[in-house]
């Protein structure tokens, strides 16, 4: 594929480009483990496509915390900023390929769940925040990953059309959602949803193990 021929491409952030999985799973584990409970194995995945509000109030329901939703927002908030703006890493060759987008002049926007005080520190700790032209965030919309709201309030932040747009996603919800508004989609493996993959590769348009893959596709094309 020539993603040169796209006007703009939208990226997830959480596993589509910052390694982050293994940071989430471990705050999962110690404000649970502060209560005297286990993660169940399918916590992670029912949460990973909602914003901070959104999961504090699914997180209270499920396990009748006493805890008021805003204090547990806080607490997630206050264990995952260090992290972002010190520790969390790119995912192998993801700065490549969003230079090489850019260079190539394809717009570029984030959508994701995580919210600025989150994504801004760990885009910059990174090298990566000069690169975006827009910001968006599932905070900023009614519905979460498993609906297009998300990517196309970046679209028309991009001043773009969905049928311009290639949306990055590593959560099959947000290639659903990405699929219901018109967007190409591009799945990006996760290890953390390897049981995901058969379905992230055929409901995707494109799908993809790394970036380095990526990259050595349009290595190839340019010698042609």
């Amino acid at each position: 594929m020539d993603f040169t021929g796209f006007g703009a491409a939208i990226f997830d952030l959480d596993g589509t480009l910052i390694e982050s999985n293994s940071v989430w799973s471990r705050i999962d584990e110690e404000f649970l483990g502060r209560r005297g409970l286990k993660v169940p194995d399918d916590y992670f995945k029912a949460v990973s496509s909602m914003n901070f509000q959104a999961a504090a109030v699914y997180t209270k329901k499920r396990f009748s915390l006493d805890d008021n939703v805003d204090d547990i927002c806080h607490e997630w908030r206050d264990m995952a900023v260090y992290q972002y703006s010190n520790v969390i890493g790119l995912v192998p060759g993801a700065d490549l390929f969003i230079r090489y987008l850019k260079n190539n002049g394809v717009r570029i926007a984030l959508a994701t769940a995580s919210s600025a005080d989150l994504y801004e520190p760990a885009l910059r700790h990174n090298g990566l925040y000069g690169y975006f032209d827009f910001f968006a965030s599932t905070e900023q919309v009614k519905r979460g990953k498993g609906f297009p709201d998300v990517y196309l309030f970046a679209c028309e932040g991009l001043e773009e059309s969905p049928e311009r747009c290639i949306v990055f996603e590593d959560i099959i919800e947000g290639i659903r959602g990405a699929k219901a508004g018109g967007f190409t989609a591009a799945a990006c493996l996760n290890s953390h949803y390897s049981h995901d993959w058969d379905k992230l590769k055929n409901e995707a348009d494109i799908s993809f193990s790394n970036y380095c893959e990526l990259m050595e596709t349009v290595r190839e094309k340019a010698e042609i």
